[in-house]
Parts: structure tokens; C-alpha cells; sequence
């Protein structure tokens, strides 16, 4: 056992020296009532610990530096690191998003750029960088298509369909929206079931939200005849684009007709990823919703960079971030964007979509694919075959732990059961995906012969397996000196 940072403290140790104080001392600065009593227990070690105990810390961490990540761009997709040289330039870390249009005009100009690149990637005619993650991008369209409907006195459209193998947050964006959401059935290929659409459609559909691909990570191959049904009744094609790694340079949100798509940057064009921070989650929409977006927006005036706001733009649904959204990760974005151009861009989607394919093709026989088709940029399998060894996706989770490798999505999407959802990226090489598979087949023959090895797992990390339900219900969260 390592002993904790508190445990190898000593009254008088200290790892810093601070120069005498030579500014006058001006007291009561802060109020009484926000003083601490006592001092605070802070632990007293020389430099050396403090260092070992963050490295040691940090060696304890995974990251895609560290290691290959199948929860793939979900999460933590490869970020390059030119991104973070173009970012960290003063140019744009000194601007202050107050200054007038005319001194601001690089910022401007990345803006404007990113979001010409987005519209030509997506097919769409129009863009707003706002939306500080993918579920605010969500909210944007909404709100966008609600605004379209009530422009048009279409009152009566108060209904969302929603996939049942949507991402959560679809239902909570179109609820959040002001619609209520209206649940559509899967077939056994992983696709929307026509049948079960056409029952459910009407004049009071607004639209229907669909991730393409599919959770499952497989194209949805009734696209075009969806569109005609959506459009048919009056309703609008929203696209979550959060698979759009997927589809770079092979085609677009607007060739199948969609009116609104929103764009994980983090997903696709290597920005780090929001978790409630400095996220990015940009929509493009079709002529029918570009009255609509939000404001200000960046627009090219001859040579110059110039704002329009609500004055400009009377149907805007105004504001969804302060100032511009977060402009750091626009200039990530486009670096990315730039430095692969359109060739590798597809190139990024194919290799993904080789990827995923060729992990899939491993692992059958090893564990059970509900779905018998090809996939996009990430697989999903089933636990069922180790299940009836007593061996949960969770603990094949646990497990991998063992082996240095970080476990992929679990239990996610719902319609499968005991699911293990991989995605790859573009960014693993052929030894790397051996190696992970290699990992996953030795796991599923333990289940089959030594299933307890299995369920005891973790056996190497610093904390074993925990109770679940006690730690909801009684967790210890402080250390008591």
C-alpha cells in the first residue's frame, strides 16, 4: 500500500520558499465571516514528495498518450498537438472577445472560416459556432425548428420522433424545446422500423431526430425513404451528427435531405472533449432554418470580417452562449481541418470505418454481434455468450483493467443487451487493435473456464471492486486525519 500525501506529512516540511513581503499590509480585505477559524490541513512535505505524489498520480491516469482508448471519439479522440500551438498563440489568447469588429479581425476570420468549412463538410447552407457541446447543439436545432414552426403558424406540431436507439440526450433536448417525444421502434437489422414510423405519423410531427449512424454504428439504410415520410407530413430531419467521424468526405447531412445537423467537434475534429468545460458543439441547417440561428454571426463584407445581431437578424432565436462560444476550440478545430484538407479528411472516416470492421471481424466467435452487418466507425458486441457463464459486460469492464487496457462503453446502447460498444478512431495502428482484441479473446476464454477470475477482477489496481450499491448509498468521499 502507498501511504497517502497526509500520511507522510511532518510539522515543519515544506517544498516552496516565498520571497519577504514588500507591499503594505492592508488589513480586513476579507470579511470576518468568510476567515477560517483555524488553518487549514494542508499536508507539509518537501518538494520531492510533491512531486513524486502527482507523477505517481498521473502515471495512474489513462489517456490516449498512455494508451489505446476504445471508447474511441465519444470521449477522447486523439487530440494532435499542432491544435494546441495554434490555440496557445498570443494573437488569440490576448483578444478580448469585447473589442470592436475592426481590431478583432483575425478572430473574426477563423470564425468565419471554421463555420464555411462545417457548411461545406455538412452540405448545409448555413452555421452557428455557438453551442458550447453537443447536447446545447441538440437544444439549438430544437429551438431553431420551433421557431420555424411558429413563423409559420404551424402551432399544432408539437411532437418529436425519437429512434429508440437515439443518444439520451435527443429526447431530453426535444422536451427541453417545448416538444413532447414520441418513441419509434428498431428492426432486427439495428434500422428505424418504416412500419412503425408510418403509424405515428401526422400533422402534429415537427420531426424526427436520428443519429446516422446509428448507436450501433451502422448507416441508416431506409434514409431516403424516412426523409420522404418526414417531409411528407410537414415535419423537419434533425441529424445527430455525433457519428459524423463516420462520414468525412463520403457524404453529407444535406444529400439526405436533413434540415438541421449539430457537429461534436470533440467527436470529429479533435477538440477536446466538453465535460461541462470548453466544449464545442456547432449546428448547420438548410435555407429553411437559417433565418433562425442564433446571433451575433460573423459575416465577409468585401475584405472585412462584420457581426449581424438580432437587429439584423428579427427571427433569430437570439443568444445560446455569451460573446461567441468557446473560440479556443474553433481555432483547434480548424487547424485540424486544415492541416488534413479534404483528402484526408476522408481518409480520417475510412480509416475509422476499417478499424471498427476489423475489430468487429476479430472478435466474432468470441462474443456474440446481434447485428450480422458491417459496421461504420464503431462495433457494438454482446456479453450474452459469457453471461451464461455468470460474467457481465461489467465484469469483462473490470477485467481489462488488469491488462492495462481501458474498458469501451458498457451497457450502452440500450436495445443491446450486455453491450460492449468499441470505437477505434483513425488513429490506431494495426498492432495496437491486435493487441486490444488479443485482450478481449483472453478475457472471453476465462469467462469460459475460470469465470471467477473474471468476477473477482480487478486484481491489480489500487482499489478493488467496490459495492455498488453501498457506495451510492453510504459513500466515503473524506479522509479523516
Amino acid at each position: 500500500m502507498e501511504n497517502l500525501i497526509f500520511e507522510k506529512s511532518k510539522s515543519g516540511r515544506k517544498g516552496y520558499t516565498l520571497p519577504k513581503l514588500d507591499v503594505p499590509v492592508k488589513e480586513n480585505l476579507i470579511p470576518n465571516k468568510f476567515l477560517r477559524k483555524e488553518a487549514a490541513k494542508l499536508p507539509e512535505v518537501p518538494e520531492t514528495d510533491i512531486s513524486r505524489h502527482y507523477i505517481r498520480l498521473s502515471n495512474l491516469n489513462h489517456c490516449i498518450e498512455k494508451g489505446f482508448y476504445p471508447l474511441g471519439s465519444c470521449t477522447m479522440k486523439y487530440n494532435p498537438k499542432v491544435n494546441e500551438i495554434t490555440a496557445s498563440m498570443p494573437g488569440f489568447t490576448g483578444v478580448h472577445p469585447n473589442l470592436l469588429g475592426e481590431y478583432s479581425q483575425g478572430s473574426l476570420e477563423i470564425m468565419y472560416e471554421l463555420g464555411e468549412a462545417l457548411k461545406t463538410i455538412t452540405g448545409m447552407k448555413g452555421v452557428t459556432l455557438q453551442p458550447s457541446a453537443g447536447a446545447q447543439g441538440e437544444l439549438t436545432g430544437i429551438l431553431c425548428i420551433r421557431a420555424y414552426f411558429l413563423d409559420r403558424g404551424e402551432t399544432n406540431r408539437t411532437k418529436i420522433l425519437i429512434p429508440e436507439s437515439a443518444h439520451g440526450t435527443n429526447p431530453a433536448s426535444a422536451v427541453t424545446g417545448g416538444f413532447q417525444t414520441v418513441v419509434v421502434k428498431c428492426a432486427a437489422n439495428g434500422s428505424i422500423d418504416l412500419d412503425d414510423l408510418k403509424s405515428k405519423l401526422g400533422d402534429d410531427i415537427a420531426g424526427i431526430m436520428i443519429t446516422n449512424p446509428s448507436t450501433i454504428g451502422v448507416f441508416e439504410s431506409n434514409i431516403v425513404e424516412i426523409e420522404k415520410l418526414i417531409h411528407g407530413c410537414g415535419g423537419l430531419m434533425y441529424m445527430d451528427g455525433a457519428n459524423l467521424n463516420a462520414l468525412l468526405g463520403i457524404t453529407t447531412p444535406g444529400l439526405m435531405k436533413f434540415d438541421c445537423v449539430h457537429i461534436n467537434l470533440h467527436k470529429t475534429m479533435s477538440t477536446p472533449h466538453g465535460g461541462g468545460g470548453p466544449g464545442s458543439g456547432p449546428i448547420c441547417v438548410n435555407e429553411k432554418l437559417v433565418p433562425f440561428l442564433p446571433t451575433p454571426q460573423v459575416v465577409k463584407v468585401g475584405d472585412k470580417f462584420e457581426l449581424r445581431t438580432k437587429k439584423d437578424l428579427p427571427k433569430s432565436i437570439g443568444r445560446m452562449h455569451e460573446f461567441f462560444g468557446n473560440f479556443a476550440i474553433f481555432v483547434r478545430a480548424l487547424t485540424y481541418i486544415k492541416m488534413n484538407g479534404p483528402e484526408g479528411l476522408r481518409q480520417v472516416s475510412e480509416n475509422a470505418i476499417i478499424n471498427a470492421n476489423y475489430v468487429q471481424s476479430k472478435l466474432k466467435g468470441y462474443y456474440a454481434f446481434p447485428y450480422n452487418v458491417n459496421c461504420m466507425h464503431e462495433c457494438v458486441c454482446s456479453a450474452d455468450l459469457q453471461k451464461a457463464n455468470g460474467v457481465s459486460a461489467k465484469d469483462i469492464g473490470k477485467r481489462m483493467l488488469d491488462y492495462g487496457v481501458h474498458a469501451p462503453t458498457t451497457y450502452f446502447p440500450l436495445i443491446v443487451h450486455e453491450a460492449l460498444l468499441i470505437e477505434p478512431t483513425e488513429t490506431e495502428k494495426l498492432e495496437d487493435l491486435d493487441a486490444f482484441c488479443d485482450v478481449l479473446i483472453t478475457i472471453a476464454e476465462e469467462a469460459k473456464n475460470n469465470p471467477q477470475l473474471v468476477l473477482d477482477s480487478p486484481l491489480t489496481t489500487p482499489v478493488r471492486r467496490l459495492d455498488d450499491a453501498l457506495a451510492v448509498r453510504q459513500p466515503n468521499l473524506k479522509y479523516e486525519m
